[in-house]
């Protein structure tokens, strides 16, 4: 596998909207000595009304690519974690709102990552303020799995609840690197 930029390996966690994104990033992120890059959407959506406007979706595309560019510096071991990527900005802006800005688009398709965790919809529902389809799960599972096949993306499910899920993502990262060597 190719390494992104500077020879950083970046592993960027997705998937619909609960399905344990943050939990997986920040352990994995523990357990390889490496840096989280947050998921920014959840700081700004903080202050809205869930009134979400496309300008909204812009904002939270500037705002992910400025955090991750701005962690760059703070890696270990040449890995980098993402809770997310602007990949959702562009799923979010074509479900909401039919359409997504060429900013996106085109970003999308040069800022690369070297492996995607899928996270599969099998958990449980948990509310949250900052989430808006418990109904829509399936749709977007699909929807996530079409963009990473758009993008030739290197990429695996991972499912499982509770500690099984977090051991299901480790081995599939330790089997990344154990084949790299």
């Amino acid at each position: 596998m190719e390494s992104g930029k500077d020879n950083l390996f970046k592993i960027a966690v997705v998937g619909p909207e609960s399905t344990g994104k943050s939990t997986m990033a920040n352990f994995l992120a523990q357990y390889l000595n490496t840096i989280c890059v947050p998921e920014y959407s959840r700081y700004y959506c903080q202050n809205l009304n869930k009134q979400y406007t496309l300008q909204d979706e812009v904002n939270m595309y500037y705002g992910q690519i400025a955090l991750e560019d701005a962690l760059l510096p703070k890696t270990n071991n040449g890995i980098l974690l993402c809770d997310t990527t602007i990949l959702t900005v562009k799923i979010w802006s074509d479900y909401l709102f039919a359409n997504t800005p060429s900013e996106v688009t085109e970003e999308i398709k040069t800022r690369k990552y070297d492996f995607y965790l899928l996270m599969d919809i099998d958990l449980p529902w948990e509310d949250d303020p900052l989430r808006d389809f418990p109904n829509e799960r399936e749709h977007f599972m699909e929807i996530w799995k079409k963009e990473l096949s758009t993008l030739q993306a290197n990429y695996a499910v991972i499912s499982g609840l509770g500690n099984q899920r977090l051991e299901n993502g480790l081995k599939i990262v330790q089997k990344l690197f154990n084949n790299e060597n």
